[in-house]
């Protein structure tokens, strides 16, 4: 896009990023577990709060490749997107690095009987 600045590009094309977050959740150099229950930590406290946005990092692969905890953090998020806890899931920008963009569903608003 010729006409804007490479930061107003990215939003016009939805690539929200760690700036855009209210929250991080830094599971760089974590183990899987330890970085499985941070995660599931964050998703149960998210149940009773108010909804939120946190962009949730993670290591890049290591130099000629391996595992990393991209895959299975992000199978806990799509499984947490199924259940109503998550309304919007997408991946980091690359320039922010291995991770993903949370929108946290939050404490569900009840309708006044």
């Amino acid at each position: 896009m010729p006409h804007f600045d490479e930061f107003y590009a990215d939003k016009l094309r939805g690539s929200l990023g760690v700036t855009d977050a209210e929250a991080v959740l830094d599971l760089r150099g974590a183990k899987r577990a330890t970085a499985e229950a941070s995660l599931k930590d964050m998703l149960e406290r998210s149940r009773f709060g108010k909804s939120k946005v946190v962009a949730v990092r993670l290591d890049s692969p290591p130099e000629g490749g391996g595992e990393t905890l991209f895959q299975p953090i992000g199978r806990l998020l799509l499984d947490a997107k199924r259940r109503g806890l998550i309304e919007r899931l997408q991946t980091l920008p690359a320039q922010d690095g291995l991770g993903f963009y949370v929108s946290l569903a939050g404490k569900p608003q009840r309708s006044p009987a």
